[in-house]
């Protein structure tokens, strides 16, 4: 197993990669490669775009970094390799994300990221800390790490409104219902941070690592 660890100027790049390699170690076998090389990547089993910041910055840092794209793609899309992205590293899966002007996304999972607009004035922006998160999907492999409910940990201004429900896999309600887990074929992405979320969190990293979509 060689898990790629995508290295685009992230804010959460090492505790992210630091949370993968406990786990990596528990399970006896594997690499984690913190990379911005292309390269490497094309070696990788497992695909991992950690996120933190705005959706324009992340987004232009993906492309700065010359042929990532398109190995991602070829990986991703073509090849079908296991794909987390965290946080912005999920938003950035969308067709769109609109924070303060409207950028492209990848355009992997049909949808736009969007502000979180609460009218309870009580309810802060970002949305930080700990909150529940609820499965939606009954189908989906993921419910084998998961329990029904489970307490994540969350650091965000943004969220992903889903164009197709059936790409929705697990949701937290911050006044109203928000996307905590998105899901297509072989991607896999969180809002919420697992390397933040403890035991919960690396029990959704390991299943990761042994998922075979």
């Amino acid at each position: 197993m060689i898990v790629a660890v995508i290295d685009y100027g992230s804010g959460n790049l090492r505790s992210a990669a630091k949370a993968i390699e406990k786990v990596v170690s528990e399970i006896g076998k594997g690499k984690v490669l913190i990379t911005r090389d292309p390269k490497e990547v094309l070696n990788a089993t497992h695909i991992v775009l950690p996120g933190q910041g705005s959706f324009v910055d992340c987004m232009l840092g993906l492309q700065a970094i010359g042929g990532m794209i398109d190995t991602l793609e070829n990986q991703v899309i073509d090849k079908y390799l296991p794909f987390l992205g965290i946080c912005v590293g999920m938003q950035l899966t969308a067709d769109v994300g609109e924070e303060n002007q409207e950028v492209d996304g990848l355009g992997w999972v049909p949808g736009k990221v969007v502000k979180i607009n609460p009218q309870n004035p009580s309810l802060k922006i970002p949305h930080m800390g700990w909150n529940s998160v609820k499965l939606t999907s009954s189908k989906h492999p993921i419910k084998s790490a998961l329990q029904k409910e489970t307490e994540m940990y969350f650091v965000h201004s943004y969220h992903f409104e889903v164009k197709n429900s059936d790409h929705l896999i697990g949701t937290t309600d911050y006044e109203e219902t928000l996307a905590a887990i998105v899901g297509k074929d072989n991607i896999i992405g969180t809002q919420f941070h697992p390397e933040k979320s403890q035991l919960a969190g690396l029990k959704f990293i390991e299943w990761f690592l042994r998922w075979r979509p």
